[in-house]
């Protein structure tokens, strides 16, 4: 059992010892103040702007202020570890990432070691999709168009990335599988490296999201051959879903809430009710479309099957790629 999971198990024991504490959770005094929600990147990027727009928005449904915390590093196991680790009281929050599910294959060494053990999930947010997009100069005008010019020249596709096991190289991984073709990796230290030398003509295609792919399509740089979700976006209704050629490609950039082991449910239920009316807010849902974003409604349970059913995939992926972290 890890350690983590040790630990849910006396914050469960001490519940059963603290009526009064359940009790007073159970009345609705939760939350008497701020609650804060601690992510692992940067500010001003995607997740930080999405988690700020719907952390404001659960604040007034809750009556109290949710503060955003950026604890980048490693891979954001630093701060799904300091949230794994926090009193179970409902007032620490992760806004928890596609790394949940990569991380544990990719670089098991990294806390917290079992995410679905580890963690409490609240609800899903959010998810991003990526498109593919290609230089403009090459002969290629859809995704049947890049599989076919990959096998006439195997290993001589450079596909740029943000970074070895990012979401965007898995899908690289995960279409060269698919589709049995050799595709060449170069990975970047973020997105907007990779897009700089798909500019420059240094290599041929990348996936990156719609706000980063766009201003490249759009000025004649790049073409755009498929988005990596399941169904078309509403927002780019002639771009077609990778699945529509390739039906085992898809892959998503996803967010969703957490909060610590052994956190009362009746502190869950509440947190998920706020998220909930968040994320079907429609302004909410206009500004997120706006920025190459579909929210995504889900309770805990909802959440806990798709972190599960994403680690499960991930982890195949990653050992019949024989990818390493670097």
């Amino acid at each position: 059992m890890s350690p983590f999971a040790m630990r849910r198990r006396h914050a469960f024991a001490a519940g059963l010892a603290l009526p009064f504490a359940r009790t007073a959770f159970a009345q609705g005094d939760y939350p008497s103040r701020p609650v804060t929600v601690v992510i692992g990147f940067t500010p001003a990027g995607l997740t930080d702007t999405m988690t700020r727009i719907i952390a404001g928005r659960m604040g007034r449904e809750l009556g109290q202020n949710l503060v955003v915390e950026n604890r980048p590093g490693a891979a954001t196991s630093i701060a799904s570890a300091h949230v794994a680790q926090a009193r179970a009281d409902g007032y620490t929050l992760l806004m928890g990432t596609a790394s949940l599910a990569i991380n544990p294959a990719l670089q098991p060494s990294l806390p917290p070691r079992d995410p679905r053990q580890d963690l409490a999930p609240v609800g899903m947010a959010y998810e991003s999709p990526f498109l593919l997009i290609v230089r403009a100069d090459l002969p290629i005008r859809d995704l049947a168009d890049f599989v076919a010019h990959a096998r006439a020249h195997p290993g001589r596709i450079e596909m740029g990335s943000s970074g070895t096991g990012a979401t965007n190289h898995l899908l690289i991984a995960m279409l060269a599988r698919e589709a049995g073709i050799q595709l060449e990796h170069i990975p970047y230290r973020g997105a907007a490296a990779a897009l700089t030398d798909l500019r420059g003509g240094r290599i041929a295609a990348t996936w990156a999201t719609p706000p980063d792919a766009m201003p490249l399509v759009g000025d004649g740089t790049a073409r755009a051959l498929a988005v990596s979700s399941r169904e078309r976006m509403r927002t780019l209704p002639d771009v077609p879903a990778a699945p529509e050629t390739l039906p085992g490609v898809h892959g998503t950039f996803w967010q969703g809430l957490f909060a610590p082991p052994g956190t009362p449910e009746p502190v869950l239920a509440r947190l998920g009710a706020a998220l909930d009316a968040a994320t079907r807010d429609p302004e909410i849902v206009r500004r997120a479309e706006e920025s190459g974003v579909v929210m995504r409604p889900g309770d805990g349970g909802a959440l806990r099957a798709y972190l599960a059913s994403e680690t499960e995939r991930w982890s195949t992926l990653i050992r019949a790629a024989n990818i390493r972290a670097e």
